[in-house]
C-alpha cells in the first residue's frame, strides 16, 4: 500500500496564491504528496475540474473545509450542468455534522438530486475506514489514509489505483442505501 510512496514528489504550496484549475499536467512522476489543507483543497479541486463523467467521494462527514468551498462548489455545479450523464456520489461515513450544520454541497444536492447522489455507510459494513478520498472518472484520484489529517496523496493520471479504490468504494455503495434524511435536513 505505501509503496507507490517511494515516488512521490512534494508539491508546494504556489506562493501567488493563484490556483490553476485546467487539466492537470502529465508529467513523469506519478503522483504528489499533500501536507496541509490549502494543497488538499488545490488537489481535490483539479482531481474534480479533470471529470468527464463521475465523482466519487468517500469522507468521514463531508469536510467543510475542502468540500464546502466556492471554488470546489463552482467546479462541481460547472461539471453537472454542463453534462446531461454526469454523477456525482458521496459516501458519508458520520453524517452528524452535515445534519446539524448548514452545509452549501449538501443544499445544492437537493436542488441538483438527479446528479448529485448521497449516501451513509451502511452501519453493517464490517470496516468504516477512517480515510479520505475523492476519485475523479477512473483515472485521477485524491487520498489521505487518515481523514483527520491532511496529509496524502493526489494522483491525476492513475488509472490502476483509481480503479481499486473505486471498486472499494462500489462495494460501500452498493451496501448503503439512500438516506432521505439528508434530502430533507435543513429543508424546512
Amino acid at each position: 500500500m505505501l509503496a507507490p510512496l517511494a515516488h512521490a514528489r512534494f508539491t508546494p504550496e504556489t506562493s501567488s496564491g493563484v490556483i490553476s484549475l485546467a487539466t492537470p499536467q502529465r508529467s513523469a512522476e506519478p503522483m504528489s504528496v499533500i501536507t496541509s489543507i490549502a494543497e488538499a483543497r488545490i488537489a481535490v479541486d483539479t482531481a474534480a475540474a479533470s471529470a468527464t463523467r463521475m465523482l466519487s467521494i468517500y469522507t468521514q462527514d463531508l469536510e467543510p473545509e475542502v468540500y464546502d468551498q466556492t471554488p470546489f462548489l463552482e467546479i462541481i455545479k460547472s461539471f453537472v450542468l454542463a453534462r446531461s450523464f454526469a454523477k456525482v456520489r458521496v459516501l458519508l461515513v458520520d453524517p452528524t455534522r452535515v445534519m446539524t450544520d448548514t452545509n452549501r454541497f449538501i443544499a445544492m444536492g437537493r436542488r441538483l438530486s438527479t446528479y448529485i447522489d448521497i449516501r451513509y455507510v451502511a452501519s453493517h459494513m464490517p470496516q468504516q475506514r477512517s480515510c479520505a478520498y475523492l476519485i475523479a472518472d477512473e483515472r485521477a484520484i485524491v487520498y489521505r489514509l487518515r481523514a483527520d489529517t491532511w496529509d496524502g496523496i493526489a494522483d491525476f493520471n492513475n488509472p490502476a489505483v483509481a480503479r481499486l479504490h473505486l471498486a472499494e468504494f462500489d462495494s460501500v455503495w452498493n451496501a448503503s442505501a439512500p438516506e432521505r434524511a439528508l434530502r430533507v435536513a435543513r429543508h424546512s
